[in-house]
């Protein structure tokens, strides 16, 4: 519940038949001349029925099993911090159990996806009006949990449970909305309360910022028995660290996702790329580009060992090769070296710039040319020194 005015507004209002038209009939206008309107209701603002219709656009795009009638929306930040609907269900694709607790539920959508595969459900958020809708919206959607309003700090101190796999996604922000990467300072510190968790389950997964270091996390967390670089359509979004005091394997396994885009997954040991060793090439037939997943692993020579691809230099993470890769995890282009003299003005290319000194933006002033077309245009290094590749 909240407070409009002097009278309490319930989630039963904002769902009532008028309003839910009203919100329905406006999903195309635009917003910022809505709120301009003065509200038809009066029991709400306008910016509140504005964000019931942001957030039904959102979940057309992010989460559109949401996208239905009587789901009711919490507040921008909220949405964004939200995982999309592509990364929970692969979240949840291989984690099963019988009882799941989520330590900061925030919008549901990790828990939503997880839950499915566990026999009981256990959803922590310390704040009670996203706990209200988040409870509200799995009773339309049909699934049943137990809800605690309680922060993550005092659950772990009043809990008796264990539980088969605890997940939690902390926040990123401190009080001024600036951003934390380091484990230390985000809510809850994860140094700080490790043991705790480690006491109510063999199985943490734990979202962290795709920033985060993995050489730094590997340093400062027990017990890591995996992490899973996720991306989406070659953007990377989530970092996900599973820790598992039951683990027998040696070292940390890293595996890199590229979800929609058709690319396989690039698995290895941490211990095994500081063992690996790269061969180089000046640029033969085809060009590899990883994705940014792998690019973000730092598996860069276990990439050339494991797919027998030579790198052009130590610093480009461009690989080449004369026969084609098809289950290379990235970009494969067929290629031919151009001189300078060959780029014609008012050309279009998708331009690359990777190891070189001059950005696309110089790229394009230089030769006087525009991103667009089907043509790759790439400037980077070999060990000979600067060069230019075209696709072909």
């Amino acid at each position: 519940m909240r407070k409009c005015s002097n009278k309490i507004v319930t989630l039963k209002e904002i769902l009532n038949k008028d309003i839910q038209n009203y919100i329905n009939a406006n999903l195309n206008t635009d917003l910022h001349s809505l709120l301009l309107k003065k509200p038809p209701f009066p029991e709400f603002t306008m910016a509140e029925i504005v964000q019931q219709i942001k957030g039904k656009k959102v979940a057309q795009k992010k989460f559109p099993f949401l996208n239905k009638e009587n789901v009711v929306f919490p507040p921008n930040l909220n949405l964004e911090q939200a995982s999309s609907q592509s990364t929970a269900e692969f979240k949840a694709r291989y984690l099963k159990g019988r009882k799941f607790v989520d330590l900061t539920s925030g919008f549901g959508i990790d828990a939503y996806f997880l839950s499915q595969n566990f026999e009981e459900v256990t959803l922590v958020e310390q704040n009670t009006e996203l706990l209200e809708i988040v409870k509200h919206n799995w009773e339309v959607l049909g699934r049943n949990a137990y809800f605690i309003n309680s922060n993550l700090e005092t659950f772990l101190e009043e809990n008796t449970e264990r539980f088969d796999l605890v997940y939690l996604d902390p926040a990123r922000r401190d009080s001024q909305k600036n951003k934390k990467f380091l484990l230390e300072d985000l809510s809850p510190n994860l140094l700080e309360i490790q043991n705790k968790l480690s006491e109510i389950s063999d199985r943490i997964m734990i979202k962290l910022s795709p920033l985060i270091d993995i050489s730094y996390l590997i340093s400062v967390l027990d017990d890591i028995s995996k992490i899973q670089i996720i991306a989406v359509k070659n953007e990377v979004k989530e970092l996900l660290v599973f820790i598992s005091s039951t683990a027998k394997t040696e070292g940390v396994e890293i595996s890199c996702v590229n979800l929609e885009s058709g690319d396989s997954e690039f698995n290895f040991n941490f211990k095994e790329e500081k063992a690996a060793v790269s061969e180089f090439s000046e640029p033969l037939k085809f060009l590899y580009i990883p994705n940014n997943a792998v690019l973000k692993s730092g598996g860069f020579n276990l990439v050339s060992e494991n797919f027998n691809v030579k790198k052009l230099h130590p610093n480009s993470h461009f690989y080449t090769s004369d026969e084609r890769l098809e289950s290379f995890p990235g970009r494969v282009l067929e290629i031919e070296t151009v001189e300078a003299k060959q780029i014609n003005k008012g050309e279009k290319f998708n331009i690359i710039s990777k190891n070189h000194p001059l950005s696309p933006e110089e790229i394009k002033k230089k030769y006087k040319i525009s991103d667009g077309g089907k043509e790759y245009l790439i400037f980077t290094q070999t060990k000979k020194g600067k060069i230019i590749l075209k696709s072909v």
